[in-house]
């Protein structure tokens, strides 16, 4: 199972937990990610919101290095996907920009390159059964609320990810580690990632509200798959503590560190040491004495 990997920029800095686990977890199951030479920022966030054609030719830029692999793009960042997603889906749909992004970049592109998140590799591709004879760690007693946020299933026609209003991709994941998960209504609500910076309350407000929703459902953790989501629901649990009066406590980790601790890869290999908030409520289920999948 080889592909071509985009890791994006946030790999590299305010997500490198992300990063970090999901080669981890690459390396224990048999997966070969192959780094895209020369990868270029995708335009997230910002390209997008100012200039159509801007956008889809960085992400056209990628997606011509995975094209000249010869393999599929896997992705692990959400925002990423998503633009690689849209790019792919309005070169095939409008001839205008499909011409666009060629004069750009000097070279035609036609949308061809599969574009694949990291956890729908772990899914169909290796397949829950694989999966569960990989685990060594049941995660047994753990309540984990999966959260997909809006870059996974948004625009649906164009990521084509799972269902937009009840996906099932993260829970399926989160069952075969033993982990419960739970059933809660905000999974697919925004956090308001997209004004983390321009407009901080409203991204403490809904982000507040989605943890809310978690903890009445009885999680102890929040499972993500987008590092947008993360840090809105990780690192501003201290401005929410101070806009709302309310002390949240509520681990937020990725899908890979998840599973990652499933298949006995310690914690640090795995980055739980970057978390905001402390993963002990998650470290604790980890906490059994096993056989160690890989070296930890």
């Amino acid at each position: 199972m080889k592909y071509a990997y985009y890791p994006g920029c946030s790999a590299h800095s305010t997500a490198r937990d992300m990063h970090e686990s999901c080669l981890a977890v690459s390396k224990a199951l048999g997966i070969e990610l192959n780094e895209i030479k020369g990868w270029t920022c995708c335009g997230a966030s910002s390209a997008h919101q100012t200039d159509r054609e801007l956008a889809a030719s960085l992400a056209c830029a990628n997606l011509l290095k995975a094209r000249q692999m010869g393999m599929d793009m896997v992705v692990n960042c959400a925002a990423c996907y998503n633009r690689s997603k849209v790019a792919n889906y309005e070169i095939v749909n409008s001839v205008q920009m499909r011409q666009s992004v060629a004069d750009s970049l000097g070279e035609p592109y036609d949308g061809s390159v599969p574009v694949r998140h990291f956890v729908e590799i772990l899914l169909k591709d290796l397949g829950v059964a694989a999966l569960r004879k990989k685990i060594v760690n049941p995660l047994t007693g753990l309540k984990a609320a999966a959260y997909y946020g809006c870059y996974l299933v948004r625009p649906p026609e164009a990521t084509g990810f799972d269902d937009p209003e009840n996906p099932t991709i993260l829970e399926r994941l989160i069952d075969v580690t033993g982990a419960e998960d739970v059933e809660w209504s905000g999974k697919v609500d925004c956090c308001g990632g997209m004004q983390n910076l321009t407009r901080t309350e409203i991204t403490v407000r809904r982000s507040a509200a989605v943890i809310e929703m978690a903890q009445a459902a009885g999680a102890q953790c929040v499972v993500v798959a987008c590092p947008m989501c993360q840090i809105s629901l990780d690192v501003r649990q201290a401005d929410m503590e101070k806009l709302l009066g309310k002390k949240y406590n509520m681990p937020v980790i990725y899908l890979t560190q998840l599973l990652g601790l499933a298949l006995g890869i310690s914690p640090e290999k795995l980055g739980f040491d970057k978390l905001m908030v402390s993963p002990a409520a998650v470290l604790k289920a980890a906490r059994k004495p096993v056989r160690q999948n890989v070296k930890g």
